[in-house]
């Protein structure tokens, strides 16, 4: 039996997740056949290139021409339009500066210039921005694929997957399917780790079975377990669409199983984890183990995936010393493959661990790494740490930490002298309180020491936060804002979020203890997807969420931020290698030297309008208040709401008018007599929140 592992869009391209070779490096040890496949980096690569973008500009100027020739726009039309032109400057750019931007991204002499790369980054970001605008009512980049009515229903999905709506269709059916065709594969896998990978992995399965008949389909994966544990019966099964089975859980072990099954044509109902079809029930699967022992398992296998494609100039591994976390009681979390909170720790042998590296840093010639787990133990990581200087391996790594006393300035040394570059700290807030509420378990002063002592070892200190945690006020989400200020000499990058409900944390199991009114879901969202909430005494008003808003504003113009997965994020390949090669201070640095950027291939058109953009402007205000009509009060979804509310909504009427436009920014209405002057500003730059 030959298997086919495919990790699916979108995710980041610049370098391996861990999924795939985790189970590759599992089942080859059990002498399964195995293809990987980083169909993520392929179809992106694929997508990215000077022919293909080309497409995309032209289907973006027929889309604006169809709309061009109308006499009025309805609510949807002015969306369309606006969101089109808005990205005219864009589509006209990629094409011709995206050879440029992919080689600089490669190429370990320019990739650390700050000009370069910074453009290289723009450039690939407004093709993607041309992308979601000529498939719109798409929004794609490396964290998100998602569309108004995205993953609503098996219905949806399906319309989401169809040729016109599917940037990614060319690739599937022109590139992947006949090579898992040529291979002749028995299985196919799709691992689906994140959400922005949930419809794109629907889409892969729906337009392979066809293509190719007769092998199975299965699907695994935290992003896709989170969603079908919470399943039963008739909703299971839907769920499941276009595959024959999912894995739910770890899924080593239940793979294995399953593919011996399939090989030995002996029945499924047996097998444990394994979501399938029943004629009574509709789908089920019956529970066992859901975590494997880490002591047992292989290294991971990235042999067979493209490791010289990757949009970066050096290889950065992911490696997982431990799963799970160790702490375990942070009411917030909801992460990895558990029913709620996340998954049991559990450790390799730090022998093992050092063997592990030391073998893949010889095999990919590579020496770094990102320590890929929920949190380790910071004694662990110590024992690790003080492994590969017994061993004498010179690695440069990064890995996710708990603020823990444990952390004393000389471990924090001895992290240091065996390759740690940078630790991204679980900060969440700066306000006792509000910890106290998450249950982190240390309060901000050993927080901050702990940053301290990381940082003054030469270590970059990464510190993860977010705001509006349930009964949050004003002056405690500032108190994050001015904690991230008074330390900023120490803080090497920080992203401050906002606090999102998800089904697995301990917050929605009891929303009454951290002060919720009532949770809530969507009447019409089969997949359960989306989960909301209303607090008894919300603690802020807009003018508070506006003051924190600019207070964050003026502390990140101390960094070079960027949005995930390019450096000035955290916890990204391309920020390991900044730090390595520039310190601790990187990003901090390279905001007061200001490097201008621009996107390759950019320049100015001037071209006529039939309609007035910044009235068609106004329409993503009312789009907001229409969807927050939609989750707050009517509560329920589906297209034909949609419809009735926008139907209500004001047409616009022509205004014929000129505009100049570029790639990165909004069109500017041309001086025209009696034409008041526009005041749009820029497109968005980089925000610290997430």
């Amino acid at each position: 039996m030959r298997v086919a592992l495919i990790y699916p869009p979108t995710c980041d391209p610049t370098a391996p997740y861990l999924a795939v070779p985790m189970l590759t490096g599992f089942l080859r040890a059990h002498g399964v056949e195995v293809l990987p496949i980083d169909a993520n980096l392929e179809a992106y690569d694929e997508l990215l290139e000077p022919g293909p973008l080309a497409g995309v500009r032209d289907r973006l100027e027929e889309r604006l021409e169809r709309l061009e020739r109308k006499s009025s726009l309805n609510h949807g039309e002015q969306l369309a339009y606006g969101a089109l032109w808005r990205a005219r400057g864009d589509a006209h750019a990629a094409p011709d500066g995206i050879t440029r931007a992919k080689k600089i991204l490669r190429d370990r002499s320019v990739f650390f210039d700050p000009e370069q790369y910074g453009s290289a980054v723009e450039t690939v970001e407004a093709a993607l921005r041309a992308i979601s605008a000529a498939h719109g009512p798409l929004h794609l980049d490396f964290t998100a694929y998602r569309t108004p009515f995205s993953l609503l229903s098996i219905d949806e999905i399906t319309a989401d997957a169809q040729p016109h709506r599917d940037p990614f269709d060319s690739y599937i059916t022109g590139t992947l399917a006949p090579r898992l065709a040529a291979a002749q594969v028995d299985v196919v896998g799709l691992s689906v780790c994140f959400p922005g990978q949930l419809q794109p992995a629907y889409a892969f399965a729906l337009k392979l079975k066809k293509l190719l008949p007769g092998v199975h389909f299965t699907v695994g994966g935290p992003g896709v377990t989170q969603m079908l544990i919470r399943l039963q019966g008739a909703a299971l099964a839907r769920a499941l669409g276009p595959f024959d089975s999912a894995v739910v859980f770890e899924g080593e072990s239940s793979l294995l199983a399953l593919l011996r099954a399939l090989d030995e044509r002996r029945s499924l109902r047996d097998l444990t984890n394994v979501v399938l079809r029943d004629p009574l029930l509709g789908a089920r699967y019956l529970p066992g183990h859901g975590m494997e022992d880490l002591k047992t398992l292989p290294a991971p296998d990235f042999d067979g995936l493209p490791l010289d494609r990757y949009l970066s100039p050096q290889l950065v591994l992911p490696y997982d010393p431990t799963r799970g976390c160790y702490w375990g009681k942070c009411t917030f979390c909801h992460y990895g493959l558990a029913e709620v909170g996340t998954a049991a720790y559990r450790e390799r042998q730090v022998p093992a661990m050092v063997e592990h590296l030391r073998s893949m840093a010889a095999r990919y010639r590579t020496r770094h790494f990102y320590l890929s787990q929920d949190s380790v133990a910071p004694k662990t990581l110590l024992k690790l740490a003080e492994g590969l200087l017994d061993a004498g391996l010179d690695l440069r790594w990064a890995t996710d930490l708990k603020a823990e006393k444990y952390l004393t300035p000389e471990r924090a040394q001895t992290l240091k002298r065996s390759g740690a570059v940078a630790c991204a700290i679980g900060v969440e807030s700066g306000n006792d309180r509000v910890l106290s509420m998450i249950d982190k378990g240390a309060p901000v002063a050993v927080v901050r020491d702990v940053m301290v002592r990381l940082s003054e070892a030469d270590v970059a200190v990464e510190a993860m936060c977010f705001t509006d945690f349930p009964t949050e006020t004003a002056a405690e989400a500032l108190d994050t804002v001015r904690m991230l200020d008074n330390l900023r000499d120490h803080v090497a990058l920080f992203i401050v979020g906002q606090f999102g409900l998800t089904h697995g944390a301990l917050v929605a199991q009891d929303p009454q203890k951290f002060g919720l009114q009532e949770t809530w879901q969507l009447a019409g969202d089969e997949l359960g997807l989306g989960l909301f909430f209303q607090e008894q005494h919300p603690p802020k008003s807009d003018q508070d969420r506006a003051r924190v808003d600019r207070a964050l504003d003026r502390l990140s113009s101390g960094w070079w931020l960027r949005h995930y997965p390019w450096a000035g994020a955290l916890s990204t390949a391309h920020t390991l290698l900044f730090y390595d090669r520039m310190g601790k201070d990187a990003f901090r640095r390279l905001a007061r030297a200001a490097p201008e950027v621009t996107v390759f291939g950019s320049k100015t058109q001037v071209r006529p309008a039939r309609f007035d953009l910044e009235q068609a402007a106004l329409a993503e205000d009312r789009e907001q208040q229409l969807w927050h009509q939609i989750v707050h009060e009517i509560r329920r979804v589906s297209r034909e709401v949609y419809r009735d509310l926008a139907a209500r909504l004001p047409s616009l009427k022509p205004r014929p008018g000129s505009y100049s436009f570029t790639a990165a920014e909004h069109p500017t209405p041309t001086k025209t007599p009696g034409r008041r002057p526009s005041h749009a500003s820029n497109a968005p730059t980089q925000s610290t929140r997430r």
